[in-house]
């Protein structure tokens, strides 16, 4: 799947199936807020992105999804090195899923986030 936001901060995806995602972001200076660490806003995205990318591998043909929420929280800081985000997927209903992720680094967790995500019908001219 063509991911234009993902290409822009470089985000990549090692790996999609079966309701889990794992991406990875090698960190460089676009990432890092006026105090020299990640902004938090990159491995927010890192978290949303990850939770789609699960949530698209169980989805049938025709039906796409969408973030309704996602809570957050940051453990420590980044500077330099790699972001691994591993996505699952809690619980899938017929119009919501929950899914978990988690940042980290070097095996240490940076962040972990949950989330809910609609599930719809794609648009027609969108099939």
């Amino acid at each position: 799947m063509d991911h234009p936001f993902a290409d822009l901060i470089g985000l990549t995806l090692e790996h999609q199936g079966d309701g889990s995602s794992t991406l990875m972001l090698p960190v460089d200076g676009r990432h890092l807020n006026p105090h020299g660490v990640v902004h938090g806003a990159v491995i927010y995205a890192m978290a949303d992105t990850g939770m789609g990318a699960a949530l698209y591998s169980t989805l049938d043909a025709g039906y796409a999804c969408a973030t309704i929420d996602i809570s957050i929280t940051y453990f420590r800081p980044v500077i330099e090195g790699h972001l691994l985000c591993q996505t699952i997927l809690d619980n899938k209903g017929r119009t919501v899923a929950h899914l978990t992720a988690r940042i980290t680094q070097n095996d240490k967790l940076i962040a972990q986030a949950s989330g809910n995500f609609a599930i719809m019908p794609t648009p027609p001219e969108r099939r």
